[in-house]
């Protein structure tokens, strides 16, 4: 679906593992320096975006000229991965690919986000997300301290 004209949201295949592994690894560099250094190559990031998360996940991209820009995962009614490229946050891809993860989620989606990921948490909250619980993080393998944001329409 072509949503404003240059960027097209559809779903991912295989051949995307490599640009959202990309993508994923530089967003969580850019926007979240407070995160444990990366433990995992680029290569396993791949193997683990080809082999669980385009596996298990309804997972949907954001292309803009030919090129993956962004994607998002939700596993059920979680929503698992939302990351767009670094250089262009707040260019309303994100919003796009929520738009579409909240159309096919109409009775309602859940998240967890990191408590210092104050961007992402407005972001979340100015598109109805509500809070419903914290945690100290001792069940991410960051292990730092997050929250549970639902949106029900």
């Amino acid at each position: 679906m072509d949503v404003d004209n240059t960027t097209v949201i559809r779903f991912a295949e295989v051949e995307d593992a490599e640009s959202l592994a990309r993508i994923h690894v530089a967003s969580r560099a850019a926007t979240m320096p407070y995160l444990p250094a990366q433990r995992y190559t680029l290569g396993e990031v791949i193997d683990w975006i080809r082999d669980v998360v385009l596996r298990t996940c309804r997972t949907t991209v954001a292309v803009r000229r030919d090129e993956v820009v962004g994607y998002a995962a939700v596993e059920g009614d979680v929503l698992e991965q939302l990351y767009v490229r670094p250089d262009l946050l707040r260019q309303g891809i994100g919003t796009l690919l929520l738009d579409e993860v909240l159309r096919d989620n109409s009775g309602g989606v859940s998240l967890r986000v990191f408590q210092q990921n104050t961007d992402a948490r407005a972001f979340y909250q100015r598109h109805g997300f509500d809070l419903i619980d914290t945690s100290d993080g001792s069940h991410n393998m960051e292990g730092l301290p997050d929250m549970v944001l639902r949106w029900t329409p």
